[in-house]
């Protein structure tokens, strides 16, 4: 009987082994059906959601098909200025990321040690087991006007930025560093000594070989951080209404129709925009063919 069972068994494993592409199928065909209905289910939930419209006196949804709310959202100057926002803050905290995480990412690949090089690493890691909320409050402690940067800039004649847009901006970057640095540093690993020491000794001045040699090859690190640091902003709402004071991003939006203003259908028009923009990021950024070194 036994014998019996394992020749089938023996069979349908040598017919596996013969074929990697079909093995390869069945073995991520659950992911991929748990991401198409997870993920692409919901995204094109959210894409149907935007085409209907909320029954003004009795709150419910209408299912019937409309562009009512794309109007609202572009032709409404409020919700321009917000998209703008969004959209700069997103760019700004890149940037800021960019070049704090750079320098910190060189150095724990070219010039510390072994032993440093894992103590560095375990503490940008650090801050990601803390809490979200635990670390955007302690910048609004800090962004106050009696917390620590008022305590350190007080004696220069100097203050804090306060809560709105730069308090947004100082809280993320610190948020999303990690992010930032962790793909730059794998980048930098990849970059032989050797390059650098021969554009030294054919003359190259540091900053000649930061453009010509460094970053060519690391780019596609720093788009891969850029791609985390930009996503995680555009759709972030939790941070702005910590430390943005009266400032609003798209997050907000959405967060507001979907709660207080009970508007779905524009809560999910409004979320269009972010997944549009990265769509148009991811687009322009696979054109450049960083991607296609990572």
């Amino acid at each position: 009987m036994t014998t019996t069972l394992d020749s089938p068994r023996r069979k349908a494993s040598a017919f596996l082994y013969r074929k990697p592409k079909l093995r390869l199928s069945i073995l991520l065909s659950a992911p991929m059906l748990w991401l198409g209905l997870a993920y692409l289910g919901a995204l094109a939930a959210l894409f149907v959601t935007a085409f209907w419209t909320t029954d003004v006196f009795t709150g419910q949804v209408v299912t019937e098909w409309s562009l009512n709310n794309f109007v609202t959202l572009f032709s409404d100057a409020v919700y321009r200025t917000i998209t703008l926002r969004t959209v700069g803050i997103a760019a700004l905290v890149t940037v800021v990321t960019a070049i704090i995480a750079f320098p910190m990412a060189f150095y724990m690949a070219k010039f510390a040690s072994p032993r440093a090089r894992r103590l560095l690493v375990i503490a940008v890691m650090t801050p990601l087991w803390a809490s979200y909320l635990v670390k955007a409050y302690a910048w609004r402690t800090m962004l106050s006007g009696n917390g620590v940067l008022h305590w350190l800039l007080n004696p220069f004649g100097l203050d804090t930025p306060g809560y709105g847009v730069l308090a947004t901006v100082i809280t993320l970057s610190y948020l999303w560093l990690p992010y930032m640095i962790l793909p730059i540093y794998a980048g930098l690993e990849r970059l032989p000594n050797s390059l650098v020491d021969a554009s030294g000794d054919l003359g190259a001045r540091p900053f000649r070989t930061f453009r010509s040699v460094v970053l060519p090859v690391t780019f596609p690190a720093v788009v891969a951080g850029s791609i985390f640091t930009f996503s995680l902003s555009l759709g972030d709402y939790i941070a702005v209404k910590i430390v943005g004071g009266t400032s609003q991003m798209l997050g907000n939006v959405v967060y507001d129709n979907i709660g207080a203003a009970n508007n779905l259908p524009f809560a999910a028009t409004v979320a269009t925009v972010p997944v549009v923009i990265m769509l148009a990021y991811l687009a322009a950024v696979r054109r450049t063919g960083a991607l296609d070194n990572l």
